[in-house]
């Protein structure tokens, strides 16, 4: 009886910790992306040119990437996906988005789950604008994500505003 009593409190203690990493995990991700996704606009009305972000050089990294580009709205994303223990990680690439707006990456699961995985502000510039004045406004918006989701699990991605209007849909 005192083995199986053992047995049990060593398998709850497994259990805390492993919740504990993945709410270590997530908080990071929370804290990490909004991060990025200042990184990657510059923070700044100035204009000028930062080095490459984290979700950039994460994204650059990724094997599996897919893309589309919505024919009403003209805006183009292209989602780069890494399978991890806990989920999946993406990264999002924005192309050709004015702004302002507000924005969510949401991932739909195959079971029909939607789960938003990252949101943030486009500037009055906006993201990815091919003919832009400044290079700030020429550059994509790299965001990174995370669902517990693993790939094979994902149907598509979906950018969205705060208002509910989809920009563009990649597939999974």
């Amino acid at each position: 009886m005192e083995k199986l009593v053992d047995e049990v409190a060593e398998k709850r203690a497994q259990k805390r910790r492993r919740s504990f990493y993945m709410i270590a995990a997530a908080a990071a991700l929370i804290i990490a992306g909004p991060l990025a996704a200042v990184a990657a606009g510059g923070g700044s009305d100035t204009g000028q040119q930062v080095a490459a972000t984290p979700a950039q050089a994460t994204f650059r990294t990724m094997a599996d990437k897919k893309s589309a580009t919505d024919p009403a709205t003209k805006v183009s994303a292209t989602v780069g996906m890494a399978p991890k223990e806990w989920g999946t990680q993406a990264v999002l690439e924005l192309k050709n988005v004015k702004g302002p707006l507000k924005c969510s990456l949401v991932l739909v699961a195959k079971n029909g789950q939607r789960v938003t995985m990252s949101s943030w502000s486009v500037p009055n510039w906006g993201y990815g604008i091919p003919d832009a004045k400044t290079e700030e406004a020429k550059n994509p918006l790299y965001i990174g994500g995370a669902a517990a989701f693993q790939p094979n699990e994902i149907d598509h991605f979906e950018v969205v505003t705060f208002e509910g209007k989809k920009l563009v849909q990649v597939q999974a």
